[in-house]
């Protein structure tokens, strides 16, 4: 079988309900930027904190992306590891969905596609958005790591001189690209001169 062309390279997104819903939707955008085929999977409780945290209607988000999944659809074709992607971010990733994911115990199509992602070997990419952090939090972590998922929570990098929060938002998200091998071209990198970043009306 071929593998997929670099056009046309499939990417899961899933949005919790954790507060950060503005990561997902910056993916979402740079995605759409970088010709990568975006599949969004949002939970009930994310509406709500797009509601708190931002003016956006919940039809523009799911229009970022090219195809949106209902949370609830557990036949749709991200719950099937017959259906190839290069895997699947969650940004941001609340607790909840986390300990779902670490039991195999999935009761949404976000979770479940997060357990297709793991036992099909793809990377599994987990924003977690949460602190302090107590030990069951720090076990379960421990436990999606051994499982070969990789926790990167959103935390801001300073050595990349941001000046607005936007900055901040595309140095994180394009670095949890990065795992994916996807140059969106918002990362200032270590010792490499400062590129000209992407700017937000460019997508």
């Amino acid at each position: 079988m071929k593998p997929l062309e670099p056009a046309r390279r499939r990417l899961i997104v899933g949005i919790s309900g954790a507060s950060g819903v503005v990561y997902g939707v910056r993916l979402l955008q740079l995605l759409r930027n970088a010709g990568v085929e975006s599949h969004l999977v949002m939970s009930r409780t994310a509406e709500i904190t797009f509601a708190h945290e931002t003016a956006l209607k919940i039809a523009d988000v799911r229009a970022l992306a090219d195809i949106h999944h209902r949370i609830d659809d557990m036949a749709a074709s991200i719950s099937s590891g017959s259906f190839r992607t290069a895997g699947m971010i969650v940004a941001p990733c609340s607790m909840r969905s986390m300990s779902e994911i670490a039991s195999g115990v999935t009761t949404t199509l976000l979770t479940r596609a997060a357990d297709v992602t793991l036992k099909e070997r793809r990377r599994l990419v987990l924003m977690v958005r949460e602190t302090p952090l107590h030990t069951g939090h720090l076990r379960t972590m421990t436990a999606l790591s051994e499982m070969g998922a990789i926790i990167a929570p959103p935390v801001p990098a300073f050595y990349s001189k941001p000046e607005t929060l936007d900055d901040m938002v595309d140095h994180t998200v394009g670095r949890a690209l990065d795992l994916f091998d996807i140059d969106v071209g918002v990362v200032n990198r270590w010792g490499e001169s400062r590129g000209r970043p992407v700017k937000r009306e460019e997508v």
